[in-house]
């Protein structure tokens, strides 16, 4: 179980990283983007193994 909560903390220190980048870099109209795009990753993964699966599918 720690390896895995530790490859969550390396994910979650990836993606804040990234969000530091865009927004030291002052590129803020990319960060909507590029939430919409996590959260659409996260929802496809958490729905591949779930029960509502099929009504994700029709979004889609």
């Amino acid at each position: 179980m720690p390896k895995a909560i530790r490859a969550v903390g390396r994910r979650v220190g990836i993606v804040a990283e990234l969000l530091g980048f865009l927004w030291e870099r002052k590129l803020w109209w990319m960060i909507p983007m590029v939430s919409v795009l996590l959260l659409l990753g996260i929802i496809i993964v958490f729905a591949q193994s779930s029960a509502i699966a099929p009504f994700i599918y029709t979004l889609f």
